[in-house]
């Protein structure tokens, strides 16, 4: 569990992702650069921005984190098409990136799925309490008969 002052790992890894795909970008050949590369550019550095957000606004923690979510997805879209054009030197640095942004969606859907469901231990303390099922009756039997 992470401080209150110091940023969990997610918020390390949208950083490091940015500053992976900025020295990516700077390889692109200049069309690559100036078209596709600024949208991936820019993206990555909205998932850097909602990132920190989420992690520092506790009141809408949970709509900030479900928006991180889709720019992680948006952010993976980016670069496969920048994939398909060809604008990355090697596979190698699209394979690199792509790992990184799995693992930080990953983060961050494990992130989100605290936010949905409920924990199993606490999910009765939050629901209104029910009586509990009758599993046989003496009626039971004749039922299960016909």
């Amino acid at each position: 569990m992470t401080s209150r002052y110091q940023p969990p790992p997610i918020i390390k890894a949208a950083e490091f992702l940015l500053v992976e795909i900025e020295k990516a970008v700077r390889q692109f050949p200049r069309y690559h650069r100036y078209q596709v590369g600024a949208d991936l550019r820019r993206q990555a550095m909205a998932v850097n921005i909602n990132a920190n957000r989420a992690w520092r606004d506790r009141e809408h923690q949970a709509a900030l984190v479900g928006q991180l979510v889709w720019d992680v997805d948006a952010l993976k879209q980016y670069l496969q098409a920048a994939m398909r054009l060809r604008a990355f030197n090697s596979f190698r640095r699209f394979e690199m990136l792509a790992r990184l942004a799995h693992e930080l969606g990953a983060q961050a859907g494990g992130w989100n799925r605290r936010f949905s469901t409920p924990n199993a231990q606490n999910a009765r303390a939050n629901s209104v309490a029910q009586r509990g099922e009758k599993l046989s009756t003496r009626t039971a039997p004749a039922r299960a008969k016909s």
